[in-house]
């Protein structure tokens, strides 16, 4: 059965799939246990300082910024699935390096857990995007976005209450031994993949070099370039809000912290069946209407979110919010892979996770003085405005990419 011809049955039947899953499963676990056990101690030991919160996201986040241009680059220089497997394995030793730090000196090394996973994730990642185009077939690729987007959904539902649980019942050291185990056992599974090719490369090709042709093959390219766009107002919008769920439940509705994880649950479900609707219709929508339509009612949820009191209505607008989720998410990763050749995915990545990633480190930087300077309302729609910006950028690649699948497929 060539690849043109493959029925979902034998989708699933794909060993990269598979493996891809299994692995995706225990990363997740380690994420989420790292996302809640990390935030809830730090506001446990700052008594919900809003520098330190939003401190955790920079850690988070800012090594997306700086090494995803070196990431990418390596991605399509490296063996994909060598790269994997080292990516997960030196994030668990580094887990429970910082472990021993903490036990033996000083709770401020729990930042570091989050920071060396960051960067290590962004070689990892393009690795396993490349892998996604060499061994799924095009007509596959936004149905299985989907699918592992509803993965992702599942773990939005469950991994808040984990993260929760495993952190009130064992406390900060089994937590971070839980993220240790979690990348181990990703890494052990990632050894199942396929073999990599291994492909002959020309010796004057330098680091540099290539580093050099990914920022002009984004260039040259005008979908590219708008989607880089896209992906900057963008992080500005998350960057703004991203420190400031807690918030919202804490000051705005006087309700307790760990509420946050019922409002990721929320979120969560409507992703899950929102995952599961776009991949009914992923095959009749295109990539670029998918996005748009997510940043639109991105745009309606931070505003009704930014003006509500009610936490019924807030679970309400993060409902809308996360329904359409998916079309965000998978709309960007189907672009990417539609528009760039297979030797150029870890170096597209690479240039335009840091537009998305860079733009809101930025403003996740300064949440905290934002957050002492405007109300949680103006912050909020002003995301939502910046969202609007991002579905009117998206507007300009609707004719141009269906011309361009036109033209390829004739």
């Amino acid at each position: 059965m060539t690849k043109s011809t493959m029925s979902m049955s034998s989708f699933f039947r794909n060993r990269f799939v598979r493996v891809i899953i299994a692995s995706s499963i225990f990363l997740q676990i380690g994420i989420w246990v790292r996302n809640f056990a990390i935030l809830l101690f730090v506001m446990e030991k700052t008594n919900n300082n809003p520098i330190a919160v939003s401190l955790i996201s920079v850690a988070e986040f800012a090594p997306i910024f700086i090494f995803s241009f070196i990431g990418g680059t390596f991605a399509d220089r490296w063996r994909p699935k060598r790269t994997m497997v080292w990516c997960d394995l030196l994030s668990a030793i580094s887990v429970f390096a910082v472990l021993l730090t903490i036990i033996f000196a000083t709770w401020e090394a729990v930042f570091f857990v989050t920071f060396i996973s960051s960067i290590l994730s962004q070689f990892s990642q393009p690795s396993a995007m490349k892998l996604f185009k060499v061994h799924v077939p095009e007509e596959f690729m936004q149905t299985g976005m989907a699918i592992f987007q509803t993965l992702m959904s599942i773990f939005m539902i469950i991994g808040p209450a984990l993260g929760t649980i495993v952190f009130q019942k064992f406390g900060i050291d089994i937590s971070i031994s839980v993220m240790g185990v979690a990348f181990l056992l990703s890494a052990s599974v990632l050894t199942l993949l396929p073999a990599d090719e291994i492909i002959e490369k020309k010796e004057t090709n330098h680091f540099l070099e290539e580093l050099k042709e990914g920022f002009a093959y984004v260039w040259q390219q005008r979908e590219l370039t708008i989607l880089g766009s896209v992906f900057a107002v963008s992080g500005l919008a998350v960057g703004i809000i991203q420190p400031l769920g807690v918030f919202l439940i804490v000051e705005r509705l006087g309700l307790p912290k760990e509420n946050l994880q019922l409002l990721l649950m929320v979120n969560g479900a409507a992703m899950f069946i929102g995952g599961g609707l776009v991949m009914t219709i992923s095959k009749k929508v295109m990539p670029q209407k998918l996005l748009a339509i997510g940043l639109i009612v991105n745009t309606i949820s931070m505003i009704g979110m930014g003006l509500s009191s009610s936490w019924i209505i807030i679970l309400l607008f993060q409902f809308l919010n996360g329904f359409f989720m998916p079309c965000i998410q998978i709309g960007i990763n189907t672009l990417i892979l539609q528009l760039t050749k297979s030797e150029f995915v870890g170096r597209v990545n690479g240039v335009l996770n840091p537009m998305f990633m860079g733009f809101m480190v930025i403003t996740m930087s300064i949440t905290g003085w934002l957050k002492s300077q405007f109300s949680l309302t103006i912050l909020y729609i002003s995301a939502g405005i910046l969202f609007l910006i991002g579905a009117m950028l998206t507007s300009l690649i609707f004719n141009t990419s269906m011309s361009r699948e036109i033209d390829s497929a004739e």
